[in-house]
C-alpha cells in the first residue's frame, strides 16, 4: 500500500515513550495509523521514509576527518617556535639552516598525523557494530534488506534465531517465543500472540503483543508492523542513557602529564644554563637561540601523552585480531592489573551450542563423541565403538521428526550453526552422527499436523504420513512422556511398560540430571490420529544433553591461575548444571559454588567475608552481579565482569573491567562496557589480559628509551659547557637525533613482542606507576653513560687535531648509535638483550633504515653543509661502534643488580 507519507498524528519518529501505545490497538487500527497494509510497504515508499526517518541504527560517530588531524599537529607550541626560529634564520640569512629546520619539523609533523589518524581510526572501529539483515514484506514479495533500512510500516517477519531489529507490534503468532532478556532480565523465553489486546498502562514486559529491538526469537514464527526504529526504540531510550564515546585521558596520560611537565621545566632550566653560559663565552646570539631551541624540543618529552594514547592505539589494534575490542583506553591499562574475572557460562566458558552426550535406549547406555553442531561424532557402548542398533535408529529417527530446528553449514563463519531451538538442534546433530538426514525423513514421513510444546504441557507431538497411516512423535519431559506410555521398545520388539520398568528409567534420568545433562525424553505412537496421539505411546529412550566446555576456555583457565588471576563463574543456570561444567573445566578444584537464592539471604559484611572462596554463581540475576563486584572490589580486587544484557548495564559499569558480548550482548551492554568480545570466549578475555600488560610493558620500554636518550643529550651539553668546551653538537644535528631516534625506532617498541613468561607473573599492582626503582635506574644508568661517552669522544677527537666538523660528526654519530643500542637494551627492564635480541622485527628494519640515512647524511656532499657532518674515515667507525655499543654491558650490569636485589 503506497502512501504520501505517515500523517502528523501517528508521529512514530517520536522517542519510544512519547508514541502511541501500539499494543492497544487492533492491527486493522495499526495500518491505518501507519499507512500501510498486509502486505508491505512499496519499495518506493520504503525508500521515502527512509529518507525521513534515517537509518534503523543507533547514534553514530561522526566520520573522521583527516584534515583537523593533520592541523592539530601545528597546535603545538614547540612546533611553532621552530617555525619562528626557520623564520628568524631566514632573515639572517642562514637559509641552509632555516630549510633544513622547516624540512625536519614538517615530517615530525606528517610523522605525527599519520600516528594520531591511525589511532583515531583505529578508535573509530570500535564505535561501529554489522547491522543484520531484515526479512520484510515489500510490495506483497518477500525481501531481505539490511536492518538499516527498516522503517515504520515496514512489515516485518521473524523466524526461530532471528534478532529483532525494530520494535514491532504483531499481526502474526504461530508458537512463537521470544528470548527478552536483554531487555527486561526475564531468563525464560516469553510467550507472544498477535490477537491479544492489552490497557494503554501495561508495562513493557508483559506486552504479549509486542516484540522488541535487541530480543532474539527463541521459537515459532510471526509477523508484525515496525512501529519505531533507531533510537526511538525502547531499546534505544535505553540506549540514549549510556551512550557516548569516552574521551576522558587515561589515568597513565594524567600521570604522565604531570611527569612530562617536571621534566619539562627541569630540562629548560638546563637548556637556559647553557645557552647563557654559551653566550657569556662569546657564542652568536643566533646561533645559541637556534641551538637553544633545538634543544629544547629535542629535551622537552613534549609528545608523552600523545605516544602513550598512540601505543594503546596500536596495542587496541593488536587486540581486535584476538577478539576484543577496546571501547575505553583507560581499560587497557587495568587489564593487566586485572585480578579476578566474572564470567558468564553459556557461550563463553562454553560453546552455546546443546551436544547430545549420553542416550539410554532398551536399557542399554550409549555414549557420543564430538561437540556442537558439525555431524562428526562416534556412539560407544562400555568403552567400545558401535554402530547404532535398530532401537537406538528409531529413537534418533522419531526425535529428528519431532524438531523444527535446522543444522546449517554457514559459509561466512566457517562452521555449522542452528536454525532454531538449540536443544532440537542437538537432537538433528545426533541423528546426523548415526546417518539419518533430516531432510530424507522430513521428505519421507510428511509432517500432517503438530500439537505444539508450552510451558504447561512440557512436550511437542507432531503427525507425520506413514503410509496410509499417521504416526506421533513425540518429545519432553521424562516425567510427561512417560505418564503417556503402555509400552517401550527393546532389543526384543514392544513389551509392556511395567513398574520395574518405570523404575530403572527413572533412575537413568536421574543419573543424566546429576552429571548436569538437560534430559529429554522420546516417544511414538503408530497408526493413530490426533485426538488419540498423546496417550497409549511407546516408550523409545531417553536423551542427555549438555552445552559441552569450550577447550580452550580450560586451557585459559590453567593461564589465568599461571598469571594470578581468579577466574568466577556467575551463570543464570541450575547449580548443578554450573557446577559440573566448573568441574570440567578445572574451575571449581577449590572454592565453593552459592545460589542467587543464599546470595540474596547474605549482607553486604558476609559476602565480603565469603567473596574470596566462591568460584561459581548460580541462579542468579544482573542485579545480583552489581553486589558481586562491590564485594570484590572492597576486598582489593581489579575485576572484570562480563555480560550481554540492558540489565548487566550497572555491573559492566560497576566493575574495573566491564566485558560486553559482541554476539549474544545488546548494544546498550556494549556502550556500557570498556571491552567487547567478538567471539563471546573466555580465552578471548585471558588474551586480552595478557595483551593489556603487553601493551603497559611497551609503554614502559618506550618511557625509558625516551627519557634515557634525552637524559644523555642534556648531559652531553652540560658537560661540555662545564668542562669549557664548545658545543659538541648543532641545532640541526640535535633536531636530527630527535627525529630518527624519537620517531621509528621508539614506536617499533609500542609493537615489540610480548616478553616470555608475561602470563606468569602476578598482576600489576593498580596503584604503582610505571616509574619504580628499576625504571629509574635505567634511565639514569643508560643516560648518564651515554653522556659520558659521547662527552669523552669529542673531547678526544678535538684533542687528537680533528677539526670541529669532524669532532662533532664523530660525536653526532655515536649518539644516534648509542641510542639504537639503548633502544634493543630497553625491550626489557629485567631480561638479557641477548634473549632473543632480534625478535622486534619493525624495531631492526626501523634501525637499519635509519642507518642508511644517517649514512646519507655523513657522506652525501649535499648534506655536509646543512647538517654540519663529515665523511669518517674506516677507524673512526670502529671507535664510535666500540664506545656506543659499551652501554650494552653497562645496562645489563644495572638490569642483573636490579634481578639479584628482586627490584625487577
Amino acid at each position: 500500500m503506497t502512501a504520501p507519507g505517515i500523517r502528523q498524528r501517528n508521529r512514530p519518529d517520536q522517542p519510544a515513550q512519547l508514541q502511541p501505545p501500539w499494543h492497544s490497538l487492533e492491527p486493522d487500527e495499526l495500518y491505518l495509523r501507519l499507512e500501510t497494509g498486509a502486505e508491505g510497504l512499496d519499495p518506493a515508499e520504503a525508500a521515502l521514509r527512509l529518507n525521513r526517518f534515517g537509518a534503523n541504527e543507533l547514534t553514530a560517530a561522526q566520520p573522521l576527518s583527516p584534515w583537523p588531524v593533520f592541523f592539530r599537529q601545528f597546535k603545538n607550541v614547540l612546533i611553532v617556535i621552530l617555525f619562528i626560529a626557520a623564520f628568524l634564520s631566514a632573515l639572517l640569512a642562514h637559509a641552509v639552516e632555516a630549510v633544513t629546520i622547516a624540512v625536519i619539523v614538517v615530517f615530525a609533523a606528517l610523522l605525527g598525523f599519520w600516528q594520531e589518524y591511525r589511532a583515531e581510526r583505529a578508535l573509530e572501529a570500535l564505535r561501529r557494530m554489522a547491522a543484520p539483515d531484515a526479512a520484510v514484506l515489500r510490495g506483497g514479495t518477500e525481501v531481505t534488506v539490511p536492518a538499516r533500512d527498516l522503517v515504520p510500516g515496514d512489515l516485518l517477519l521473524l523466524r526461530p534465531g532471528d534478532r529483532v531489529a525494530a520494535d514491532v507490534r504483531l499481526t502474526e503468532a504461530f508458537n512463537l517465543q521470544l528470548d527478552e532478556a536483554a531487555l527486561t532480565g526475564e531468563s525464560l523465553p516469553v510467550d507472544k500472540k498477535a490477537a491479544l489486546i492489552f490497557h494503554e498502562d501495561t508495562p513493557l514486559a508483559e506486552r504479549g503483543n509486542m516484540v522488541y529491538a535487541g530480543t532474539v526469537v527463541s521459537y515459532g514464527r510471526g509477523a508484525g508492523i515496525v512501529v519505531a526504529t533507531a533510537m526511538h526504540t525502547e531499546f534505544g531510550g535505553i540506549a540514549r542513557m549510556i551512550t557516548g564515546i569516552e574521551t576522558s585521558r587515561t589515568p597513565l596520560q594524567e600521570n604522565l602529564d604531570r611527569v612530562g611537565n617536571l621534566l619539562a621545566r627541569a630540562a629548560l632550566v638546563a637548556v637556559g644554563v647553557i645557552v647563557v653560559a654559551g653566550l657569556l663565552r662569546g657564542e652568536a646570539f643566533v646561533e645559541m637561540l637556534l641551538f637553544g631551541i633545538a634543544l629544547g624540543v629535542a629535551a622537552v618529552p613534549e609528545a608523552l601523552p600523545a605516544v602513550v594514547t598512540i601505543s594503546l592505539a596500536l596495542g587496541v589494534q593488536r587486540m581486535v585480531k584476538r577478539h576484543a575490542l577496546m571501547r575505553r583506553l583507560a581499560a587497557v591499562e587495568t587489564l593487566g592489573s586485572t585480578t579476578v574475572i566474572c564470567s558468564d557460562k553459556t557461550g563463553t566458558l562454553t560453546r552455546d551450542e546443546m551436544t547430545v552426550r549420553r542416550l539410554y535406549c532398551a536399557n542399554q547406555w550409549y555414549e557420543l563423541s564430538g561437540a556442537g553442531y558439525a555431524p562428526e561424532g562416534d556412539f560407544s557402548a562400555q568403552g567400545r565403538v558401535e554402530l547404532p542398533s535398530v532401537a537406538l535408529v528409531e529413537l534418533l529417527r522419531v526425535g529428528v521428526l519431532a524438531c523444527d530446528a535446522r543444522v546449517v553449514w554457514d559459509e561466512a563463519a566457517g562452521r555449522w550453526t542452528a536454525q532454531g531451538d538449540p536443544t532440537e538442534a542437538a537432537l538433528v546433530v545426533a541423528a546426523a552422527k548415526a546417518g539419518l538426514s533430516q531432510a530424507e525423513l522430513a521428505a519421507r514421513y510428511s509432517r500432517l499436523d503438530e500439537i505444539p510444546f508450552s510451558s504447561e504441557r512440557k512436550r511437542m507431538t507432531t503427525l507425520h504420513a506413514e503410509g496410509p497411516a499417521l504416526v506421533a512423535c513425540a518429545k519432553g519431559a521424562p516425567e510427561v512422556i512417560l505418564s503417556a506410555c503402555v509400552t517401550q521398545l527393546t532389543v526384543e520388539g514392544e513389551r509392556p511398560l511395567d513398574q520395574a520398568s518405570l523404575e530403572e528409567i527413572a533412575k537413568a534420568a536421574a543419573e543424566m540430571a546429576t552429571g548436569a545433562l538437560r534430559v529429554l525424553a522420546i516417544a511414538s505412537k503408530h497408526d493413530t490420529d490426533r485426538a488419540e496421539a498423546e496417550s497409549g505411546m511407546t516408550f523409545l529412550g531417553l536423551v542427555g544433553m549438555i552445552d559441552p566446555p569450550r577447550p580452550e576456555a580450560r586451557a585459559a583457565i590453567v593461564v589465568c591461575r599461571e598469571a594470578g588471576i581468579r577466574p568466577v563463574m556467575i551463570t543464570g543456570d541450575h547449580p548443578v548444571t554450573a557446577a559440573a561444567v566448573a568441574r570440567e573445566l578445572g574451575l571449581l578444584d577449590q572454592g565453593c559454588v552459592i545460589t542467587g537464592a543464599e546470595l540474596e539471604r547474605m549482607d553486604d559484611a558476609t559476602l565480603e567475608r565469603q567473596v574470596g572462596d566462591i568460584r561459581v554463581y548460580a541462579r542468579v540475576s544482573p542485579a545480583h552481579k552489581l553486589r558481586v563486584v562491590a564485594a570484590l572490589q572492597k576486598q582489593g580486587e581489579v575485576v572484570a565482569m562480563t555480560g550481554d544484557g540492558v540489565n548487566d548495564a550497572p555491573a559492566l559499569k560497576k566493575a574495573d573491567i566491564g566485558i560486553a558480548m559482541g554476539i549474544t550482548g545488546t548494544a546498550v551492554s556494549k556502550e556500557a562496557a570498556a571491552m567487547t568480545l567478538t567471539d563471546d570466549n573466555f580465552a578471548s578475555i585471558v588474551a586480552a589480559v595478557e595483551e593489556g600488560r603487553a601493551i603497559f610493558d611497551n609503554i614502559k620500554k618506550y618511557l625509558m628509551y625516551l627519557l634515557a636518550s634525552n637524559t644523555g643529550e642534556i648531559g652531553l651539553m652540560m658537560g661540555a659547557m662545564l668542562a669549557g668546551l664548545p658545543l659538541p653538537l648543532g641545532a640541526v644535528q640535535i633536531l636530527y637525533v630527535n627525529l630518527a631516534t624519537d620517531g621509528l625506532p621508539a614506536l617499533a617498541l609500542a609493537v615489540d613482542p610480548a616478553e616470555p613468561g608475561l602470563m606468569r607473573r602476578p598482576p600489576r599492582d593498580a596503584s604503582r606507576g610505571i616509574f619504580r626503582r628499576t625504571v629509574v635506574t635505567l634511565i639514569l644508568v643508560g643516560g648518564a653513560w651515554s653522556a659520558l661517552v659521547n662527552l669523552a669522544l669529542f673531547a678526544w677527537a678535538r684533542a687528537s687535531g680533528c677539526s670541529d666538523a669532524e669532532a662533532m660528526t664523530v660525536t653526532f654519530v655515536s649518539l644516534v648509535l648509542i641510542q639504537f643500542f639503548n633502544a634493543y637494551s630497553f625491550r626489557s627492564d629485567r631480561d638479557s638483550i641477548f634473549r632473543r635480541p632480534f625478535a622486534n622485527r619493525w624495531l631492526n628494519r626501523a634501525v637499519l633504515w635509519e642507518i642508511c640515512l644517517l649514512l646519507v647524511v655523513v657522506y652525501l656532499p649535499a648534506m655536509h653543509r646543512p647538517f654540519g657532518t663529515f665523511s669518517l674515515t674506516l677507524p673512526d667507525w670502529g671507535l664510535i661502534i666500540l664506545a656506543s655499543g659499551s652501554i650494552v654491558p653497562v645496562l645489563e650490569l644495572a638490569k642483573w643488580y636490579a634481578r639479584r636485589r628482586g627490584a625487577a
